[in-house]
């Protein structure tokens, strides 16, 4: 007698995504999740008068009522878009580097590209084929090239998807460099890599064209209480829909017979059998964890992949309003250097940032902040190997240090933060790695370079009913992984299905 038809293992965005979806899809659904609260990265925490945003900066793939976009459909399928209050935003970002560049970027798709031409008059022929090329390369991208894939059709995919062919797989940066001359223009189009979390050398041209047209198309948005808000929604429609959910209980083993699961084994000791499993737990874990030996295809895969970057974050309560200090923008990039390479470097030392993003929570939304006063994340990409050879003295000093390299940087654009100071905690890739329990605190699950494409890797298959989700086998952010459990969940459905028919020919023979 089996006693789930499906165990979700996590509930990050992509676990609590794909269990809600397959409780709602009619498959009975356990969700094992070690931590106190669901979310993972999705989640809010209190100090003092604030409450602070863990993770999300802006959320793409909302879009508006009148123009929605894919997170709307997930979200309402979900039946989770009602409880949501959603707070758009104006803009995409400010760009910085102190007394060389300033630049803001509208929200807009026609004024991202009103607001180029202006600051770089002698490139506008080129931006404005630059910014239908990312359009054009967006639609196909989401519309035609699933499509050709089904049909394995070449001529297919060459006439329906001509600008994919030609540029999608290119680096984003030999791209941008063949339209661009001016740097500072390059700098600007581009100061959505951080998201991503590698060099645009290493980044597929589709994915930055896709990011920077679905967030100036669709708009940037937050979402009012905070990604928890989405966290406790979905929870919440999960049990609505008769799920059950076991916090501070994680999962020790997935329990297999031959190459397919069986059940879980909890931390507590209990075992639960089921038809499939989705992990939203990393492959690296899932693969050498909590399967008593990882499969060969599973092996052979991570060999090639490195783990992706971690970041270093200050969350900072101040007694004043934004524009007390300058703050005109959601989110800043502010940057000391136009190389990215020289960025990616400092994130693999404990040497100061290069660049960092400054996000003002209430500067659109005024109640996510005590009145009078002022929300912020001030943030680096840093990756996790140095932090984890410190020791407890050298961590506490390097936490410090980097705290003020933080507030050093910010300052040079909004100057005083540290005078209006009333809270401040800050996160280390060690604090990431132990609430998000990912190897080296990784918020992206691995590099996301041209290789980690899903075009060059097979889906792990080896062990039938065992699926995972979320970043650690696709693009990380909040809308992939999103999609991830949505996608995931379908995929565990049509497997339930076909045991569920199987067992019922074997009862009836």
């Amino acid at each position: 007698m089996t006693d789930y038809d499906a165990i979700v293992i996590g509930s990050g965005n992509a676990g609590l995504t794909a269990a809600t979806a397959l409780q709602r899809g009619g498959a009975n659904t356990l969700l094992l999740e070690r931590h106190n609260i669901p979310g993972g990265c999705a989640t809010t925490f209190i100090r003092g008068n604030f409450e602070f945003e863990v993770a999300l900066h802006q959320l793409s793939g909302m879009g508006t009522e009148e123009s929605p976009f894919i997170l709307r459909h997930i979200f309402n399928d979900l039946g989770i878009m009602d409880d949501l209050d959603i707070v758009t935003e104006h803009d995409l970002y400010r760009l910085v580097m102190p007394g060389e560049l300033d630049i803001t970027l509208p929200a807009d798709w026609t004024g991202l590209q009103k607001t180029l031409i202006e600051q770089f008059p002698e490139e506008e022929d080129a931006i404005v084929e630059y910014l239908t090329l990312c359009e054009t390369i967006t639609l196909e991208y989401f519309l035609n090239v699933p499509k050709a894939e089904k049909s394995n059709d070449v001529e297919m995919l060459n006439s329906t998807c001509p600008n994919y062919v030609k540029y999608g797989l290119r680096s984003a940066k030999d791209v941008i460099n063949e339209f661009f001359r001016h740097p500072d223009l390059r700098a600007a189009i581009g100061a959505y890599w951080c998201y991503i979390g590698v060099a645009p050398k290493d980044i597929p041209f589709v994915d930055l064209a896709s990011m920077i047209y679905a967030y100036a198309a669709y708009k940037p948005c937050h979402v009012k209480g905070g990604s928890q808000a989405i966290s406790s929604a979905l929870l919440e429609s999960f049990h609505k829909a008769g799920g059950e959910v076991r916090l501070n209980c994680g999962a020790e083993k997935i329990l297999t017979e031959g190459d397919h699961v069986v059940g879980v084994r909890t931390e507590h000791g209990e075992i639960f059998s089921c038809k499939t499993v989705v992990s939203n737990s990393s492959s690296i874990q899932t693969y050498y964890e909590l399967l008593d030996q990882a499969p060969q295809q599973a092996r052979d895969d991570m060999m090639s992949r490195r783990v992706g970057p971690s970041a270093f974050v200050l969350y900072v309560g101040l007694d004043c309003k934004p524009e007390d200090i300058g703050i005109s923008t959601a989110s800043s990039f502010i940057i000391s250097d136009r190389d990215e390479e020289k960025v990616i470097d400092a994130m693999r030392e404990m040497t100061p940032p290069v660049n960092i993003m400054v996000t003002c929570y209430n500067l659109e939304d005024p109640e996510f902040a005590p009145e009078g006063k002022t929300s912020l994340s001030i943030l680096c990409l840093q990756y996790g190997e140095p932090w984890e050879k410190l020791s407890p003295e050298e961590y506490a000093k390097a936490k410090f240090e980097f705290a003020n390299h933080l507030l050093d940087k910010a300052e040079t654009v909004y100057p005083n933060i540290r005078k209006h100071i009333e809270e401040i905690e800050a996160g280390s890739p060690l604090t990431m790695m132990r609430y998000l329990n990912t190897p080296g605190g990784a918020i992206y699950g691995f590099d996301q370079n041209h290789q980690d494409s899903a075009y060059f890797r097979e889906r792990m298959d080896a062990v039938k009913g065992l699926y995972m989700a979320g970043s650690w086998s696709g693009m990380g952010g909040f809308q992939p992984t999103y999609m991830a459990g949505s996608s995931t969940a379908r995929a565990s459905l049509k497997y339930i299905q076909t045991v569920s028919e199987q067992e019922e020919v074997l009862e009836n023979a």
